[in-house]
């Protein structure tokens, strides 16, 4: 990590959080965006690469604990389910080309 000087003196900054749920909010550590942010997607699709079935499978997983958090913070009126779908999993869904 890069030092920086601060009154003359060498200081190494802080870490920052990751870019990971904040549960039971599902807001992001790092930057409290709607979790995963775009920066979490950018990681999630590096680390994942080619395996789009597999990033996926973990999203659903996430989707899952996400609706078991949500519901249990708001009993009454939980999320719904098509926007937390679209927000958790619909982004890693390959694109189709319509011709």
């Amino acid at each position: 990590m890069p030092l920086h000087l601060y009154r003359g003196r060498e200081v190494t900054p802080a870490p920052r959080p990751p870019h990971v749920p904040r549960r039971p909010l599902w807001l992001c550590r790092a930057c409290s965006e709607n979790w995963p942010c775009p920066t979490a997607r950018l990681k999630l699709k590096a680390e994942y690469g080619d395996d789009r079935t597999a990033l996926i499978i973990y999203l659903c997983g996430l989707l899952h604990e996400a609706i078991e958090d949500m519901n249990r913070l708001h009993p009454d009126n939980g999320p719904d389910p098509g926007s937390l779908f679209n927000r958790i999993v619909g982004w890693a869904r390959p694109r189709t080309h319509i011709e």
